[in-house]
């Protein structure tokens, strides 16, 4: 066998590891559950608590707080694949706490309309649940549909606008956030720890703190742009990361 030949297979062979390694993480964490039973969120915070806090602390230092807020925003960029982490304390101004790339998630730039368009909304949302028992590791539900999804949908009679938004491990995705397991770790606790009134989520098309409103693309619902001036709004406000 030729030295170029051994090349191209061990080639193949690295490419199709790397590929399957997501979906054998996957089965590992359904075999995981199966023998040892589901797990609840206070199992998990025993299991990756102390190293989580431990992983944090040098940037809780760094914005001169103490771990667990007394706030928490979650800033998904969309365009950049980058979810932000921002901290303050009751009435404080927020800090950029960490950032954290966005291994997966399907869509283009727009809103979430219906259940199987494979979109990331796009908005101001909470964190509802927790999932300790995700197929993805470790899962932070998205309240998708809320209160203004909802309203937009009754008003153009769309129905069926789909659900089961996360903010997970693993990097594979469809309409969620893939964030890797030890990312989807560090939120999970931070989550819990902080508790879910104090949280909340802006999902947006791209960092409109720096960049201009998205032009109008066809098919884009007419309410569209009053959402991103409402999310630049918000954003505007919030620190731009350290360059």
């Amino acid at each position: 066998m030729t030295r170029h030949r051994v090349l191209w297979i061990t080639l193949f062979l690295a490419l199709a590891v790397w590929l399957t390694m997501p979906w054998l993480r996957m089965a590992l964490n359904l075999l995981e559950q199966r023998m040892t039973g589901p797990k609840t969120i206070e199992d998990r915070l025993i299991q990756y608590g102390t190293v989580v806090e431990q992983r944090l602390a040098p940037a809780f230092a760094r914005v001169g707080l103490t771990f667990p807020p007394e706030r928490v925003l979650l800033l998904g960029l969309k365009r950049e694949r980058r979810l932000e982490v921002l901290v303050a304390t009751a009435s404080g101004p927020w800090h950029v706490l960490c950032a954290y790339p966005i291994l997966a998630a399907s869509g283009v730039s727009g809103p979430k309309l219906r259940e199987g368009d494979r979109q990331v909304p796009e908005g101001l949302y909470r964190i509802e649940s927790l999932n300790p028992n995700s197929r993805f590791h470790l899962a932070l539900r998205v309240n998708y549909p809320n209160e203004f999804d909802r309203a937009q949908a009754l008003r153009a009679g769309r129905d069926n606008l789909g659900g089961d938004i996360m903010i997970h491990g693993n990097q594979v995705s469809i309409g969620c956030l893939a964030m890797g397991d030890e990312a989807a770790e560090d939120l999970f606790v931070l989550a819990a720890r902080t508790g879910l009134p104090n949280i909340r989520v802006l999902l947006a098309p791209c960092d409109l703190r720096t960049e201009g409103l998205p032009p109008p693309a066809d098919g884009d619902p007419a309410w569209l742009s009053e959402l991103y001036k409402e999310l630049q709004a918000e954003m505007k406000i919030l620190p731009e990361m350290a360059r």
